[in-house]
C-alpha cells in the first residue's frame, strides 16, 4: 500500500500503477491485495483530479466574477462571459442570446467563435430550439447530438442556422435575475460530445455571474443615459435662466433708461450692447430715427408688417424685425442686423425695446400735441385777438420772443390734417416758433426775415411728409410782432391763393415776390385763362415756331412803344421789330395797342414773367 501512497503523492500517471502488480506477478506471489490496492488508489486518484479541477474552476468563476464587476460597458461585459465561458468548457463555439420583450422572442446577442453570419442573426421563440426551451422552462438543457434529440421542437429557420455553422453537441443554461429569464447562455461543440453534470453546473455558475454582471452593466448605462439626460436639461435651464436674467437685466435698463429722461438712441444701444450686431429704428413711414435704411433690403418691410400682425420678432435674411402698432397704424420698427443666431429668449429683447420704443414716440407725440395746442391756442390770439393782454408773458413762457423779427406762413395742403399740424407742431417747436391750424390752412410763426425763403422750405419740406403738394405763402410780421401777426396773416393769405390761382400748387413764395399780382390774384382769379385771353395766339406762335415774339412785346413795352430803343435792347435790326410787330397785329388783332388793350397785354406779360420767374425758383 505504502507503493500506491508514494505514487499518489507525486502524481503518478494511471499507468504506472500497473508496475507493482506486474512486478509481484513475475515474483510469483498472490496479487489479489496488491489489485485492491491499486483499484483503492486509483478511485483517489481521480477523486483528487476532480478535486483539482473543481478548484480551478472555482478559481476561474472567482477571476471572472471580478473580471466582470470591473466592467461598466454593456457590450464589453456581454462579450467576456462569452468568451470566458468558451475558454472554461474548451468548446468550439459559445455564444449568448437575450430576451426582447417587444417581439417575445430571444434574438442572438453576442458569439464567440462563429462562423455564420445567418447564425449571427437568430432568433429563437420560445419553446422552439434548444435555445428557446431554457428561455420558456428557464432549466438547463443539453444535447450530445441536436438534430437526432427528438425532445426539441425543430423549426427550419432554426436548423438551417445551426447546420450553417456546423453545430452538433449543445448546452444552453439561463440568465436569471430573480425569477425573470434574461437569456439564454450557451456552449457548443462541432463534433458529438455529452456534456457532463460538472460542465452543466459551471456554466450555470457562470450563467449566474454574468446575469448579475448585466444587470449591473444594464443599471449603470441607464443612470449613464439618465445623467446625460439631466446634464443636458440642466443646460437648457441654465441657458433659458441666463436669457431670462440677461432679458429682464435688459428691459431694467431701458426701464431705467425712459425714467431718466432717455431717448430712442439710448434704446438702441441697449440692444447692440446685449445682443451684439446694428439697430436700426424706422419711424410709422419707415424713415431711419437711428442708424442707416438706405441699405435695408425691402422685405425688411414686408418683415415689419408680418411683426405687427403676430406680435413677434420675424426673421429676414441676416435681419430680425420686430414692429409695433398703435391702433392698426404702424409706430415704430426695429431692424437688429447680426451675423450671430439670436436665440428666441433673446429675440424677446427685441420685442421688449420696440414696445419701450413706441412708448417713448407716444410720449413725445403727447407731449408735442399738448405743447402744439398751447402754442396754436397762442398764435390763434394772435391773429385774432391782437389786443389780448398777456400776449407777450405767454409768449416768452413757450421760449418764444415777439420782439425779433419773424415771418408768417399759410400753408395750404390736401387731406391729412393731423399730420401736418404735427409736422408743423414740431417746427415750430424746434425753431421756437408758433403753429396752429386753421380749417385746411397750417399757419407758422417762424423766426427770420426772409420770408420767400421761409416759404419755399416749408413748402418743400411740408409736401415731402405728406407726400402730396403743399402751397405756403408767407409775409414778414413788421414792427411789433405781436400786433403785425394779424396783417401779415391775411398778406400770407392772398399770397398763398395767388400761388394757387398761378397753378403753382407745391411752390413758395412770399407776397413781396408776387407784388400787385398777389392782389390781384387773391380772390381767386383764373391766371391761365387771363394769359389765354390777353397773349394765347401769341405764346403758341412762339411754342409752335420757336419764335420770340413774347419777348419782343416785353421790350417793346419797356421801351416805351420806341422801335429803335426795341431794337437796340433785342439787338436785333429795326426791320426786323417791325416785322415782328405786324405778326403780333396778325395775331392779337389791329387794336392790341389801344389803351385798354395794351395795358391788359402788359399785365399778362408781368404775369407770364413772374410765372416763369416762380417755375424756375
Amino acid at each position: 500500500m505504502n507503493v500506491y501512497l508514494e505514487l499518489l503523492a507525486r502524481e503518478a500517471s494511471a499507468v504506472e500503477f500497473e508496475g507493482p502488480v506486474l512486478q509481484a506477478r513475475a515474483a510469483g506471489l498472490d496479487t489479489t491485495a496488491l489489485e485492491e490496492d491499486k483499484i483503492a488508489a486509483l478511485k483517489v486518484r481521480a477523486m483528487l483530479r476532480r478535486r483539482a479541477k473543481r478548484e480551478a474552476e472555482l478559481s476561474a468563476l472567482f477571476d471572472t466574477a471580478g473580471d466582470l464587476a470591473g466592467l461598466t460597458d454593456l457590450d464589453a461585459v456581454l462579450e467576456a462571459i462569452v468568451q470566458r465561458a468558451r475558454r472554461l468548457l474548451s468548446t468550439d463555439i459559445a455564444y449568448m442570446t437575450l430576451h426582447d420583450p417587444e417581439r417575445g422572442d430571444t434574438c442572438m446577442r453576442v458569439t464567440d467563435g462563429s462562423i455564420s453570419a445567418r447564425f449571427r442573426e437568430l432568433r429563437l421563440a420560445m419553446g422552439a430550439g434548444l435555445g428557446g426551451l431554457v428561455a420558456q422552462s428557464g432549466t438547463p438543457y443539453n444535447t450530445a447530438d441536436y438534430f437526432a434529440d427528438e425532445r426539441l421542437r425543430h423549426t427550419l429557420t432554426i436548423d438551417e442556422a445551426v447546420h450553417e455553422e456546423g453545430l452538433v453537441a449543445i448546452l444552453g443554461v439561463p440568465l436569471r435575475l430573480g425569477t425573470q429569464v434574461i437569456g439564454v447562455l450557451f456552449a457548443a461543440n462541432r463534433s458529438a460530445r455529452p456534456f457532463v453534470q460538472e460542465e452543466v453546473a459551471l456554466l450555470c455558475s457562470l450563467a449566474a455571474h454574468a446575469a448579475v454582471a448585466i444587470d449591473t452593466a444594464r443599471l449603470l448605462q441607464e443612470t449613464r443615459a439618465a445623467l446625460a439626460e439631466l446634464s443636458g436639461a440642466n443646460t437648457v435651464i441654465s441657458a433659458h435662466s441666463e436669457a431670462i436674467e440677461r432679458a429682464a437685466d435688459a428691459h431694467d435698463r431701458m426701464t431705467g433708461l425712459v425714467l431718466r429722461g432717455g431717448g430712442v438712441e439710448d434704446v438702441a444701444a441697449v440692444v447692440t450692447e446685449v445682443l451684439g450686431g446694428t439697430v436700426t429704428v424706422l419711424d410709422d413711414e419707415g424713415r431711419p430715427l437711428v442708424g442707416q435704411a438706405a441699405d435695408l433690403d425691402s422685405g425688411v418691410f414686408d418683415a415689419a408688417q408680418s411683426s405687427r400682425a403676430l406680435g413677434r420678432t420675424v426673421k429676414r435674411g441676416g435681419a430680425y424685425v420686430a414692429s409695433v402698432d398703435v391702433g392698426a397704424a404702424p409706430l415704430c420698427t426695429l431692424v437688429l442686423r447680426t451675423e450671430q443666431l439670436v436665440a428666441a429668449a433673446d429675440q424677446r429683447i427685441l420685442e421688449r425695446a420696440a414696445i419701450v420704443t413706441a412708448l417713448l414716440l407716444l410720449f413725445r407725440r403727447s407731449v408735442a400735441e399738448a405743447e402744439g395746442r398751447v402754442r396754436g391756442e397762442l398764435l390763434d390770439d394772435l391773429i385774432s385777438r391782437p389786443d389780448l393782454t398777456g400776449l407777450g408773458d405767454r409768449a416768452r413762457r413757450l421760449g418764444v420772443d415777439l420782439d425779433r423779427p419773424h415771418v408768417l406762413v399759410v400753408t395750404r395742403h390736401e387731406g391729412q390734417r393731423e399730420r401736418a399740424a404735427f409736422w408743423a407742431s414740431s417746427q415750430a417747436a424746434l425753431a421756437h416758433g408758433l403753429a396752429t391750424t386753421r380749417g385746411d390752412e397750417v399757419v407758422l410763426l417762424l423766426p427770420g426775415d426772409k420770408p420767400g425763403a421761409v416759404a419755399r422750405r416749408v413748402a418743400r419740406e411740408l409736401s415731402s411728409s405728406l407726400g402730396r403738394p403743399a402751397t405756403a405763402g408767407a409775409a414778414r410780421a413788421a414792427g411789433t410782432v405781436s400786433s403785425a401777426v394779424s396783417a401779415a396773416y391775411r398778406e400770407a393769405q392772398r399770397c398763398a391763393d395767388a400761388l394757387i390761382a398761378l397753378g403753382r400748387s407745391g411752390h413758395g413764395a412770399s407776397a413781396e415776390e408776387l407784388g400787385f399780382v398777389g392782389l390781384l390774384m387773391g380772390e381767386g382769379r383764373d391766371a391761365s385763362g387771363f394769359l389765354t385771353s390777353a397773349l394765347g395766339p401769341v405764346l403758341d406762335y412762339d411754342g409752335r415756331r420757336g419764335t420770340a415774339l413774347i419777348r419782343t412785346l416785353t421790350a417793346y413795352f419797356g421801351a416805351g412803344g420806341s422801335l429803335s430803343r426795341t431794337a437796340d435792347a433785342l439787338h436785333i435790326h429795326v426791320n426786323t421789330v417791325t416785322q415782328r410787330l405786324d405778326r403780333v397785329a396778325q395775331l392779337l388783332g389791329p387794336d392790341w395797342q389801344e389803351p385798354e388793350r395794351a395795358l391788359e397785354i402788359q399785365l399778362a406779360l408781368r404775369l407770364y414773367r413772374l410765372r416763369s420767374h416762380i417755375t424756375d425758383g
